[in-house]
């Protein structure tokens, strides 16, 4: 296995050398990644980001906010919080199976005497019955990346103010608040590893997951950028992570609005219907699925808002690449 820990502090700039190595970089062995980023906060893939978030708190604090390639919901993050990668070849992994993905993370935590972490739900990571970890995946041309958050020490009290959840998740877990099921893993760790910063937490975690006593003997494991890297991320950082279209994008307004949320995920479809007809279509949600839902909604456009019509449409479509782990029939009933 090889890794490579991000010099930035910027999301934006993290999440586009992510996508550079994963797609132009070719590896004989899994790569690891870390970065640790400022305040921010980073929807799904499939989110109206402006329902996501609380604009007026995130612009006043100057929190940066981008979208990722991969599906699931928003996450805060800021210093105390690091960030986890894992770019695989996609033959290698079932996409969704999250649980072998951060396996490696789980056992490293339990040597550092967070022995209650344990894989939780479709993507999260629990300590105590609390989450300090959510994960997502994404898979384009033989590759696949997973990559989830470890809450060390993040200031909480940012996370209700700053993501406007929608209420319908939050009494689908059967509690009464985000803050309430979210928790830092710090007090859970040894007490020799509690003082630890998060740089000096992310080399522990290396240490472990490489079983050595000193980096420097996987020094010719570490991956180092090239000139050439960096120009080709540059241009991803601008193309998506900074450009306001890929963000925030245009969110028109709809005449029929669906929304229901399933155990693998919610999904909000959002449907322009003239004359009987659906002009547009467009599904937000923290859904995964290996395939672009946008590709979905196009073989959808033009049918008649009749379920017979999507019945019929929909017939030899496997609608699970798009929404992995929610059946057909669930998806029609929920729209009609």
């Amino acid at each position: 296995m090889y890794y490579y820990v991000m010099k930035s502090d910027d999301i934006r700039q993290n999440l586009a050398t992510e996508q550079y190595l994963m797609n132009e970089i070719n590896f004989d062995e899994p790569l690891l990644l870390f970065y640790i980023e400022g305040p921010c906060i980073i929807v799904g893939r499939n989110q109206n980001t402006l329902e996501e978030i609380n604009k007026k708190y995130v612009d006043e604090h100057n929190i940066v906010v981008t979208r990722r390639l991969s599906g699931g919901g928003a996450v805060y993050q800021d210093l105390g919080n690091l960030c986890f990668s894992f770019v695989v070849d996609s033959d290698s992994e079932e996409f969704g199976d999250f649980k072998s993905f951060v396996q490696p993370i789980v056992d490293a935590l339990h040597d550092m005497g967070a022995t209650s972490v344990e894989v939780s739900g479709r993507n999260d990571i629990l300590v105590d019955g609390k989450k300090f970890s959510g994960n997502a995946m994404y898979t384009k041309g033989g590759k696949t990346f997973s990559h989830g958050t470890l809450m060390l020490d993040v200031d909480l009290s940012v996370i209700p103010k700053a993501l406007d959840v929608p209420e319908d998740k939050i009494k689908s877990k059967g509690i009464k608040s985000v803050s309430s099921r979210v928790t830092n893993l710090k007090p859970y760790l040894a007490s020799k590893y509690q003082n630890l910063t998060t740089p000096e937490f992310r080399d522990r975690l290396l240490k472990e997951l490489f079983h050595v006593d000193d980096l420097s003997q996987i020094k010719d494991k570490e991956y180092h950028l090239k000139d050439s890297d960096k120009k080709g991320i540059e241009k991803i950082y601008n193309d998506y992570y900074n450009n306001w279209d890929w963000v925030y994008g245009n969110s028109p307004e709809f005449t029929v609005k669906k929304r229901q949320h399933f155990t693998n995920g919610t999904i909000d479809a959002r449907l322009q219907v003239d004359d009987g007809k659906v002009s547009e279509i467009k599904f937000y949600g923290d859904f995964f699925g290996p395939k672009d839902v946008n590709e979905l909604a196009d073989k959808l456009q033009g049918l008649r808002f009749e379920r017979q019509d999507f019945e019929d449409a929909l017939k030899d479509i496997d609608t699970n690449q798009y929404f992995t782990g929610i059946p057909k029939e669930d998806f029609l009933n929920m729209l009609f």
